[in-house]
């Protein structure tokens, strides 16, 4: 089982948010912090926004912010409100073409393997995956290294930079 690229960005992008929970982040610092496209960001923020975690202000000044704490943004319920088809397999999905649908073991038993997962997240919120800050500090700074190539970018309350290392 593989959770989509779209529940994944959206874990980053609640992290950077509950990272700097004193001000608004806009979708482009977070996009060129996590090297996500903004149209794509764009459309996760909205998915979030609707499904109550985060709240959004438009305008010049606008940006977005955790709707919630941390400690009350359970991470299952974001899979479930990101994920489209968590259906292990394809009987779990609703109607089946599969001949051995009634007669097989294997859909009882991916269903429990699938309720244990979900509850193993359900039992975690964004505040236990977020990092600890240091007593004092007020934004997350932090060092990224970049998987494809050799990159580091800093993140702090004012703006991101990026500096190449050779």
């Amino acid at each position: 089982m593989r959770l989509t690229a779209m529940t994944d960005y959206s874990m980053r992008l609640l992290m950077y948010l509950g990272g700097h929970p004193e001000r608004l982040c806009t979708i482009s610092e977070v996009a060129r912090v996590h090297g996500i496209s903004e149209p794509h960001l764009m459309k996760i923020t909205h998915r979030l926004a609707q499904a109550g975690w985060v709240e959004t202000t438009r305008g010049k000044n606008g940006g977005m912010r955790l709707a919630r704490g941390p400690q009350e943004i359970p991470l299952g319920a974001v899979v479930r409100d990101m994920e489209n088809d968590l259906a292990v397999v394809e009987c779990l999905g609703g109607p089946t073409h599969c001949i051995l649908a009634g007669q097989c073991g294997l859909t009882g038993i991916m269903q429990g393997a699938l309720d244990k997962f979900m509850a193993h997240l359900d039992a975690y919120t964004l505040a236990d995956i977020l990092p600890a800050r240091p007593p004092g500090q007020t934004s997350m700074q932090r060092m990224v290294t970049g998987c494809e190539r050799s990159s580091e970018i800093t993140v702090s309350s004012t703006s991101p930079s990026i500096s190449e290392i050779t």
